[in-house]
């Protein structure tokens, strides 16, 4: 492989993006963050990855989001991101706040996922060195572990902040009855909640179900929330419109199943696309203001095969207002629509 051009950010990154603060911590994330669940592995082009990551970068995305297993294969992305990070991003690295989480699936035998204390700590000394980080600024505990008591899922978390490998805790997929439970342990052993990481679209609200609310108890804990798959694995885009295209995630079963693409489901996805066109915005940027449209959503986390792709996504930040009759017309189409692949971990 050719060695890369040498990375200068660009001067004004800081101009044009929207930063918000995270809870009631010190912390402000960009209003759009970047996920590396998909097209970072070693499926894709590692000078693809790096564009899109000097893009992001010089367009003033701060946050780079990761977890152990993210590829193919499991830890590839932390290892890319690794190798980019080393070439291009060293020199930012306080600009910079990334983060990486560990619950899901990464190791075989009975160490290798859930809640454990052995588990996520070793995890998180595992992602450091594909990283070549000394620390991570934020640490996930990926889902609920109900057959591992909160207090340990809880102080692993704890001892990864007072032992330096993380800067600040977060939980993701919680449910609101077990966030409250989570700030509160937390709180005890000296290291507050920062944020909570959920499923949050148009097409899956589960966050506003309850009373209170997931987001009513993230608000009243004063810990930050930032959506992924606020673009409902690419329901909330053009991309389905007129049906599966070749190579989308539909066709290749990835992380969305082609059965929820239903007339029915579409007609809603349609109403939505012509209220976008009718605000001069892409279906995708309609769905992205909607998610940020509640003060207590601190960002949104959207993934990116391309440059050009990356770029339409923050074209958002152009237009984030929406009137009281736009979210009147969103609400007959912003219904449910069975993608919530995390609700398992959130019920429990």
């Amino acid at each position: 492989m050719t060695t890369p051009e040498p990375y200068r950010a660009a001067d004004d990154r800081y101009d044009s993006h929207a930063y918000r603060r995270c809870g009631r911590s010190g912390l402000k994330l960009p209003a759009v963050s970047l996920g590396l669940w998909h097209n970072f592995g070693d499926d894709k082009p590692i000078e693809t990855q790096r564009a899109i990551l000097r893009r992001a970068f010089d367009r003033g995305v701060t946050h780079f989001d990761l977890a152990n297993n993210y590829g193919p294969p499991y830890g590839s992305a932390e290892t890319n991101f690794g190798r980019i990070f080393a070439d291009d991003f060293r020199p930012y690295r306080d600009e910079l706040v990334i983060s990486t989480k560990a619950g899901y699936d990464m190791w075989p035998g009975p160490y290798g996922e859930w809640g454990s204390r052995k588990y996520l700590l070793a995890s998180l000394d595992q992602s450091l060195a594909r990283m070549g980080l000394e620390h991570v600024d934020i640490f996930y505990s990926h889902r609920f572990d109900p057959q591992t008591p909160l207090e340990e899922t809880m102080g692993a978390l704890a001892t990864a902040v007072q032992s330096g490998r993380a800067t600040y805790a977060g939980i993701s997929s919680y449910s609101a009855e077990r966030t409250r439970e989570a700030a509160g342990l937390l709180r005890e052993m000296g290291v507050p909640l920062l944020i909570h990481q959920p499923s949050y679209s148009m097409l899956n609200r589960w966050v506003e179900d309850g009373d209170p609310s997931l987001l009513d108890v993230l608000g009243e804990e004063g810990v930050g929330c930032i959506a992924f798959s606020p673009l409902a694995q690419g329901m909330l885009t053009d991309r389905y419109l007129d049906g599966i295209p070749e190579g989308s995630r539909a066709a290749q079963g990835k992380s969305l199943d082609p059965s929820l693409l239903s007339e029915e489901a579409l007609a809603h996805v349609r109403r939505l696309n012509e209220l976008a066109r009718d605000r001069g915005q892409s279906l995708a940027q309609l769905a992205l203001a909607w998610v940020l449209r509640d003060p207590r959503v601190t960002s949104v986390l959207i993934g990116a095969s391309s440059v050009a792709q990356l770029d339409d996504n923050l074209a958002v930040l152009d237009r984030l207002e929406l009137s009281d009759a736009q979210l009147d017309a969103i609400e007959q189409d912003a219904v449910d629509s069975g993608i919530n692949l995390w609700a398992a971990s959130s019920k429990s």
